[in-house]
């Protein structure tokens, strides 16, 4: 049993919603929707604790402590992170649940696509006027 303390309340609260939450709870397992495609659900998580106790005064040498402590815990799916054939999307469940964070993260993807087609753009215009000068 842990320490009859507020603290020692606060510890077993945080404890037990460790073993609730973890990392697979925010980033989910990847689901194989066939044709090459996984699904990989994404959860916002947030939790909250509180604690309090006192100790009483007694007429006798033996401490009397009491106290209580409790914790809450939201899981909100928010979006899915589509992988087809190689290429990843953000699908956001609400559209207007998305935060500018969200949104950054979700255009990475696109951007890094984007990029890499400038890059193999710019690599063929170069190899051939080289190809044409010759």
């Amino acid at each position: 049993m842990k320490d009859q303390s507020a603290s020692g309340i606060l510890a077993t609260a945080i404890e037990k919603i460790k073993d609730m939450v973890d990392c697979q709870t925010i980033i989910g397992d990847a689901i194989d929707a066939g044709d090459g495609i996984k699904v990989i659900p994404i959860s916002k998580v947030t939790y909250g604790f509180a604690s309090g106790g006192s100790d009483f005064p007694t007429k006798t040498s033996k401490e009397l402590f009491g106290g209580g402590g409790g914790a809450g815990v939201t899981i909100s799916p928010v979006a899915f992170l589509v992988i087809n054939n190689g290429e990843v999307s953000v699908k956001y469940i609400s559209e207007g649940a998305e935060n500018s964070a969200e949104r950054i993260i979700g255009m990475v993807p696109d951007v890094v696509n984007k990029v890499s087609d400038v890059v193999t753009k710019l690599k063929n215009d170069k190899n051939a006027s080289e190809e044409a000068a010759e």
